[in-house]
């Protein structure tokens, strides 16, 4: 049976050097799941402007479920100014306030997650407090949470990471952000792995997933560790890679346990997504085998 999953917070775009694209990290998982056999929804707010009709159409196009945007009559569609470095590595200036921030609770939204297998969602969401009251409303109808921790500086505030970490599931962060997070909430230590387990014991959260751009990612799952070291991709751009690992990764934990598998899947999908311009593009199952290939290569 096809599994269900669905995805809270910000729908956007991301304003990039030389291009406008469609984006928001909730967004980016939801496409990537839906591309991968997962039917999925997504839980957001946009603009009644031609920005939101145009990022509509998009989410649209890639066969995600729009039922459950909202629309509001005053703020606009999210947009975000994205710069690039000399290595591809993206920083990003978040317009506030704008539409997502504004989602607000709905009975129908509530119903959708008790029918579903994943809650998807992450903190840059809970910087109005309008958006993160629906949230926390809605988690009590979740079977399995899955924070997407997302650091965007200035709106970050620890005892709140903390208090959705407690709440969730499966825990996501890349390396950077598991060493802030770990140092804020008292850890002694710069080790990932014993950062993990402090994380862990911390939150009392058994699903942690680290990722470490290039170098790959970690994966703790009931105290059992799993780790892959990445793939070699020519680095386009970063926008998005970490979002459609998340993607890729609960499209197959949802229906296996074999997580070792999962996540070499998961970490060949975020490379080939840096190796292509924008969050979002078309990835066929031959690339992905291809990529995979990298391994037999190496024993």
């Amino acid at each position: 049976m096809t599994k269900k999953a669905i995805c809270f917070g910000e729908v956007l775009w991301d304003i990039l050097p030389t291009q406008r694209v469609a984006g928001g990290a909730p967004m980016n998982v939801a496409i990537r799941l839906q591309s991968l056999g997962i039917q999925t929804q997504i839980i957001s707010k946009i603009g009644k402007d031609i920005q939101g009709k145009e990022l509509l159409s998009i989410i649209q196009s890639k066969n995600v479920d729009t039922s459950l945007i909202q629309n509001d009559e005053q703020l606009n569609t999210g947009e975000v100014l994205v710069k690039l470095d000399k290595n591809g590595i993206a920083t990003y200036d978040i317009v506030y306030p704008v539409a997502w921030d504004k989602i607000i609770i709905s009975e129908k939204h509530a119903e959708a997650i008790k029918n579903s297998e994943a809650f998807v969602f992450g903190s840059l969401v809970c910087r109005d407090k309008i958006s993160r009251n629906t949230l926390f409303y809605l988690l009590d109808f979740a079977t399995f949470k899955v924070f997407d921790v997302n650091i965007r500086k200035p709106f970050y505030d620890i005892k709140l990471i903390e208090e959705i970490m407690v709440k969730a599931d499966f825990i996501k962060l890349n390396n950077e952000e598991l060493a802030e997070i770990a140092m804020e909430l008292g850890s002694k230590t710069k080790n990932l792995f014993e950062n993990i387990q402090f994380i862990s014991k911390k939150t009392n959260t058994g699903f942690i997933c680290v990722t470490k751009g290039k170098d790959g990612a970690v994966l703790f799952v009931e105290n059992q560790i799993y780790t892959n070291n990445g793939y070699h991709v020519k680095v386009e751009d970063t926008v998005g890679a970490g979002d459609s690992f998340l993607g890729a990764l609960l499209s197959k934990i949802l229906y296996s346990k074999d997580y070792d598998n999962a996540l070499k899947y998961a970490c060949a999908v975020g490379a080939l997504v840096a190796q292509h311009k924008g969050a979002n593009p078309d990835i066929s199952n031959e690339e992905i085998e291809n990529i995979l290939g990298q391994d037999k290569i190496k024993n």
